[in-house]
């Protein structure tokens, strides 16, 4: 039999409570001010540490940013793997997984934007980052499982269309062009591109 696990010493609870304090100071003042308007000292100030501790946590503001959407965007995806399973064809199936990413997405509009930005283009091996891209995997593997559902696809061919979801998402959710379209107008415009492509 595996020893159990041991709990957490002083040194492992304080860092938690620390990264707790941060996540909770740059939650609630990237959702007043958006990211943009935020500085790392104010977050610091907010989590009462100093900046150098807070950099132990996260070296960019882009960092923090990961650190506190990564779980919204998780729960969202959860929400839409759920309703997706009462949804009554494939592109319902889709569109329900899809649904809930937009709406964390759109929360705040710039936030949602510099999240994007920093999922494609942050360092892949910093572990926020590593987290954000393991999400969007999540995300993929959700619209394949709902595209294979239907048996007209191959376990290859849903995984191909699923990237290509998850791309049409992306990029409808991240052009300039649609900085200030709604929840709605944004799934209406990702539904429309996907009517075309999802198989009937």
């Amino acid at each position: 039999m595996p020893p159990a696990p041991q709990p957490a010493g002083r040194r492992e609870r304080n860092k938690q409570l620390k990264l707790d304090r941060i996540t909770a100071a740059a939650r609630e003042l990237f959702a007043e001010r958006g990211v943009d308007e935020v500085t790392t000292q104010q977050i610091a100030d907010k989590a009462d540490i100093g900046t150098g501790t807070l950099f132990l946590y996260a070296k960019t503001k882009g960092e923090l940013l990961l650190l506190v959407q990564n779980s919204l965007y998780a729960e969202a995806l959860e929400q839409g793997r759920a309703d997706a399973e009462n949804a009554p064809d494939v592109l319902e199936a889709v569109m329900a997984i899809v649904r809930p990413v937009v709406a964390c997405n759109r929360a705040h509009v710039g936030n949602g934007r510099v999240y994007l930005r920093e999922m494609v283009f942050g360092d892949p091996t910093e572990p926020r980052h590593h987290q954000a891209l393991a999400i969007t995997a999540r995300t993929e593997e959700a619209v394949a499982a709902a595209l294979g559902r239907a048996g007209r696809l191959g376990e290859s061919d849903a995984a191909t269309l699923a990237r290509v979801v998850s791309a049409v998402l992306f990029l409808t959710m991240a052009a300039s062009a649609n900085a200030a379209a709604s929840v709605e107008e944004i799934l209406h415009d990702i539904r429309d591109q996907l009517a075309v492509v999802l198989p009937r």
